[in-house]
């Protein structure tokens, strides 16, 4: 059994080797995209329930404007609150990415939607 399962690992490894792309020279080593995601994971763990606890707050202030600003603005509150990065990536720890707190809806309203003038 062990001896299949080595050679299995082999096989696997070997169609690897020859599978993958010429142009692996500009990419991270596998050791650097081990540490990446570890470090991902650990900040991750960190930053996660520290974004959770700003989401319950958005929540429980949501809930204190509805009544005095309408559901707009309510919304608009959670949304910020709630929105954003909820988890730090590899790419993040790259600097390719940014990490977005607050979030909303700013870059990303559609095209189509109605804009926000006043008359």
């Amino acid at each position: 059994m062990r001896r299949r399962l080595g050679s299995l690992l082999v096989a696997v490894v070997v169609a690897l080797a020859v599978v993958a792309p010429a142009s692996l020279a500009t990419a991270d080593s596998t050791s650097q995209e081990v540490a990446y995601g570890t470090g991902s994971v650990l900040t991750t763990l960190v930053y996660a329930p520290v974004k959770a606890s700003f989401c319950i707050l958005g929540g429980v202030t949501s809930g204190f404007t509805l009544p005095f600003a309408g559901p707009r603005t309510a919304e608009k509150v959670v949304s910020s609150a709630c929105g954003g990065t909820w988890a730090i990536t590899p790419d993040v720890l790259k600097g390719r990415e940014r990490v977005r707190f607050v979030g909303g809806r700013g870059a990303e309203q559609p095209t189509g939607g109605r804009t926000a003038t006043r008359k």
